[in-house]
């Protein structure tokens, strides 16, 4: 295409040019920390997560380092208006986790403030949550889920404000008997994702459990 001669897509680490589905080049695919961790096993998030919930399951894709290529790839979905960048990672998550013939019901994204809806132009966890929901074969829904309050972003909030943070979540329907796999891009207290699992789990017998792009414990 003319626009990929005049403006080709270039690897978010290097600079050297890539196809246009791609975020980094093989030789800087390499760098990604892939955490490897066990679904069903014990990893740093279902520990924290067991302080605030009773997390069934929980998986993180990477590891969220400050000078390190996954927090260049989670700032291009972010802040960069990298919306397919979701895609990209999504293909990463479905070639390292595998429910074992024990999926979850549902595929459910931490939502966004309408007003940083608007602001953003999109959530960065909708095309990541829908081609998840494709290649699992897993139902999702992108409005369960309501944030009730506008806040500035985790990310440049101090981490005993983060702590603070209160609840600012609650469902659009009434849902039970369902396990539910809460999606987010970055874990780093657990309180967002404690917030929401709290709103299933006292509104029925739900069971929640997690999945994050990148882990920040």
């Amino acid at each position: 295409m003319i626009l990929d001669l005049f403006f080709p897509n270039r690897c978010i680490s290097c600079n050297r040019i890539i196809a246009g589905d791609l975020l980094v080049c093989e030789l800087c695919f390499v760098q990604i920390h892939f955490t490897h961790s066990d679904y069903f096993g014990e990893n740093s998030i279902k520990e924290q997560c067991r302080l605030l919930f009773p997390a069934e399951n929980t998986y993180g894709l990477m590891q969220f380092e400050k000078e390190g290529l996954s927090r260049k790839i989670i700032h291009e979905l972010k802040y960069k208006g990298r919306e397919n960048a979701g895609k990209v990672i999504a293909s990463w998550t479905s070639e390292r986790l595998d429910f074992k013939g024990e999926k979850p019901d549902l595929l459910v994204p931490v939502p966004l403030h309408p007003k940083k809806l608007r602001e953003r132009g999109y959530n960065q966890l909708h095309l990541y949550t829908r081609t998840l929901s494709d290649f699992y074969n897993i139902p999702c829904d992108l409005g369960l889920v309501r944030r009730n309050h506008y806040s500035k972003a985790q990310a440049l909030k101090d981490k005993k404000h983060r702590l603070e943070t209160e609840t600012a979540f609650s469902l659009t329907r009434k849902i039970t008997g369902t396990h539910i796999l809460l999606i987010d891009d970055v874990f780093t207290t657990g309180n967002t994702v404690s917030s929401i699992a709290w709103e299933f789990l006292n509104a029925g017998d739900n069971k929640v459990s997690v999945l994050v792009m990148a882990v920040d414990v």
